[in-house]
């Protein structure tokens, strides 16, 4: 009831299309009640009945009945949920000029009203666990800067001889990560230091050209400035 006759609502009247570019245009806001009566199709009676039912209601006494439905409805879910609930004390008649003046301090910003979802809790970080491999990633690092083409199965060979109730077929796919994570470890470091040295070999040109001193073969403005005046007196010659 109060959606349809004290709120108003934007109705679309036309959309065209320019190319990419969508136009839509809308009616004047308007309340579905006031869109009823001017529509022409509605009978006289139906629309006399609208009125009539119109002047009978109070938007302030409408929200003021939906928000204790509201509320009862958390309370409802709350305690379907489980949860302790306190009983809920019978709103007295509502006071139109009291409920309009408290409106604004119903709900403060931040606050959750009865019926809304409830915030999720955080996420907690997943801990890590020890692995079966931590004892021995020393050896592995030192087997790999043997032989850095060494596979998992290899790995895994290595460790069931050292240790043969606990290294297995099953811990293939365990050796592979961590394989796998030492060879982006490495190949990280190993860029690093290549973007270093390029960097610190790029300055060390960059000073040796700024530092280097004038060669021989360069003219000076003097020399430039005679070579100008014989290339000159040659040209008026030829012209002659």
């Amino acid at each position: 009831m109060h959606t349809n006759y004290f709120q108003p609502s934007f109705k679309l009247k036309d959309k065209r299309r320019e190319g990419a570019k969508v136009i839509k245009r809308y009616h004047a806001p308007a309340t579905p009640y006031a869109r009823a009566l001017a529509h022409p199709k509605l009978s006289r009676a139906v629309k006399k009945r609208l009125r009539e039912l119109y002047r009978t209601l109070d938007p302030v006494a409408l929200l003021a009945e939906i928000r204790d439905a509201q509320t009862e409805l958390g309370t409802r879910v709350d305690a379907r949920a489980g949860k302790t609930v306190t009983p809920s004390i019978p709103s007295p008649a509502p006071d139109a000029a009291a409920f309009a003046k408290g409106l604004g301090k119903d709900v403060h910003p931040g606050e959750q009203r009865a019926i809304h979802r409830r915030l999720r809790k955080p996420y907690k970080k997943r801990v890590r666990m020890p692995s079966i491999l931590d004892p021995h990633v020393e050896d592995i690092e030192r087997w790999l800067a043997t032989a850095p083409r060494l596979t998992a199965l290899v790995i895994l060979s290595r460790l069931a001889e050292r240790c043969p109730s606990q290294f297995g077929p099953p811990q293939h796919t365990t050796v592979q990560r961590l394989l796998k994570a030492l060879r982006s470890k490495t190949a990280g470091q190993i860029a690093a230091m290549e973007s270093v040295g390029q960097t610190t070999s790029t300055a060390t040109v960059h000073a040796t050209i700024e530092a280097s001193s004038p060669s021989a073969d360069v003219p000076s403005a003097a020399q430039i400035a005679a070579t100008s005046a014989r290339g000159g007196v040659a040209l008026g010659n030829i012209v002659r």
